[in-house]
């Protein structure tokens, strides 16, 4: 791996190189000296044809040329025209679904192989010229033998050693500022990359992606707000995903938009509302929704659907994520930013030992300036800034369990820019956010967790029942325990009687926070009473 990461390094400069891409660091106001590093650069004494090109388009060709990774990275960009020139933006934009297409005969032959039938023998109908193209696959549009319009994706061949060779230098990368640097340490980059690899290896399978679009398909079944596409699994393989062909809008095209007269303001808080369902409701989200994988339906423009396509890479959150993220969006809804600083703590996100206010008042100063403003008003790549300086000056640790969530809600961001700059994203997500914690707390939803804690009864008093067996009659080579040798009873009963009183403790602070008594958030304190109890009673 060593040998080939090397190799994937000279090939990466050489295509700097090619496209001159050195030219956007040398238009940068930077010191004489390293100006004059243009000088003495051989490259740069013989001029190119290439250099004629706008700068947007050498710099979209080299990330096509440099493969998955760096396209993936010109795609979450191009959403982001707050944080780009408009020229460069623009040319990214074309790395959402119009990257080049390799062979379309090398494409029917991956098919058949995967398939195990001539392409004749499946399909009454099979375009050759590719329908779209991206970093990872390409599509074909074809017709299936009983009639239904379906889309063929089909992954590009020879991508695993670049995908390899790519993630090589960046866990080098990743361990050498793990060691070198202690705020890179705070943002686990190593830990960020091994999750990276996951998603990126987890993409291949389309087999996976058809997985994750059933399920993202039954979680929006009849509603007005997403439609998922139904796939054929009779037709689905590891490389190959045979899907129905949807037929709307790209969500960028805002002049089509505009003559279907579409309601941009209801699109761009729909989009907000469907984000916060599969994050809260779901907890199974979408993680790849550049504008390239989201459309919108042509029927209802006043009361616009959105239809999302490339299910590769989603993300879900454990309940404790997922309970521990509604309580500091809630609360910072609610500008308690005092409650934001204690959830922090409470979590292990900062040091125990964080001065409170001090580190309640460095978030207000970052995030009280935002609120009540629209999204064109709001500087996201400056509040970023500030954030990480907060982060850096209290040694708060990024979570990698949710790299994939910020990264979605970037885009989600992104794309409420473009289709409805004064969107007020507060606004809109906070009603959603409030209904769903008043819904925890229903009693359907409260009968539904004492259910599922009836449930587990047996299953815990079988524990319970082998474990007292074997502390009433222990194997005879088994030695005394502790306390017997040392007659020292006493002190488990003093421990038993600090767990006792810590349980109570954690589940009246748990109460009081509005906490279910019943919710897996509370099975530490109900533990500590239950072994408490065991070691004051015990003989």
């Amino acid at each position: 791996m060593k040998l080939l990461a090397v190799r994937r390094l000279f090939r990466i400069q050489r295509v700097v190189i090619r496209y001159r891409l050195d030219d956007l660091l040398f238009a940068l106001p930077l010191p004489w000296w390293m100006l004059a590093l243009r000088f003495v650069m051989p490259w740069r004494w013989f001029p190119r044809k290439v250099s004629e090109l706008p700068r947007g388009a050498r710099l979209r060709m080299a990330l096509q040329d440099l493969g998955p990774i760096f396209i993936k990275f010109g795609q979450l960009l191009s959403t982001r025209r707050d944080l780009l020139p408009e020229d460069i933006a623009d040319e990214l934009m074309l790395l959402q679904d119009r990257v080049p297409p390799f062979d379309p005969q090398l494409a029917i032959k991956l098919i058949e192989e995967q398939l195990g039938a001539k392409i004749s023998e499946v399909f009454s109908r099979f375009d050759v010229t590719p329908l779209a193209s991206a970093s990872v696959a390409q599509v074909h549009s074809a017709k299936l033998k009983t009639g239904e319009e379906v889309v063929v994706k089909v992954v590009r061949p020879g991508l695993k050693p670049i995908i390899g060779q790519d993630l090589a230098w960046l866990f080098i990368l990743a361990r050498t500022a793990e060691r070198m640097s202690a705020d890179a340490r705070l943002l686990h980059p190593v830990d960020v990359v091994a999750d990276y690899e996951k998603t990126i290896y987890d993409e291949l399978d389309l087999l996976r992606e058809a997985a994750n679009s059933s399920q993202l398909r039954r979680n929006f079944e009849g509603s007005q707000l997403l439609y998922v596409p139904q796939v054929y699994w009779d037709w689905c393989r590891p490389k190959v995903l045979v899907m129905e062909r949807i037929y709307g809008i790209q969500v960028t095209d805002l002049a089509t938009l505009a003559d279907q007269r579409t309601d941009m303001k209801m699109l761009a808080e729909r989009g907000v509302e469907i984000f916060f369902t599969q994050v809260f409701r779901d907890s199974f989200f979408h993680a790849d929704m550049h504008p390239g994988n989201i459309f919108v339906s042509t029927v209802n423009p006043w009361s616009p659907q959105y239809i999302a396509i490339d299910c590769g890479i989603v993300g879900s959150l454990t309940p404790e994520d997922q309970d521990y993220l509604a309580r500091n969006l809630f609360a910072f809804f609610k500008r308690d930013y005092r409650r934001v600083a204690q959830l922090h703590i409470d979590s292990g996100w900062v040091p125990a030992e964080t001065k409170l206010n001090e580190f309640e008042a460095a978030i207000r100063t970052v995030c009280e300036p935002i609120f009540e403003k629209p999204l064109k008003d709001i500087s996201f790549g400056q509040v970023l800034m500030r954030l990480f300086q907060t982060a850096r000056r209290f040694n708060m640790e990024v979570q990698p369990q949710l790299v994939l969530l910020q990264k979605t809600l970037l885009n989600i961001e992104g794309l409420g820019r473009q289709l409805y700059p004064d969107l007020d994203l507060w606004s809109t997500a906070q009603p959603f956010l409030e209904r769903w914690m008043r819904e925890r707390v229903s009693p359907k939803t409260l009968f539904g967790n004492l259910q599922a804690q009836v449930e587990q009864i047996p299953h815990l008093a079988n524990m319970t029942r082998d474990l007292l067996e074997r502390m009433s009659q222990p194997h005879a080579n088994d030695p005394p325990p502790p306390w017997r040798e040392r007659g020292d009873g006493w002190a488990l009963r003093l421990l038993g009687a600090g767990l006792l009183a810590g349980g109570a403790v954690m589940a009246s602070t748990l109460a009081a926070d509005g906490g279910e008594l019943l919710a897996p958030t509370a099975w530490p304190s109900w533990i500590m009473l239950v072994a408490g109890l065991y070691l004051v009673v015990r003989r």
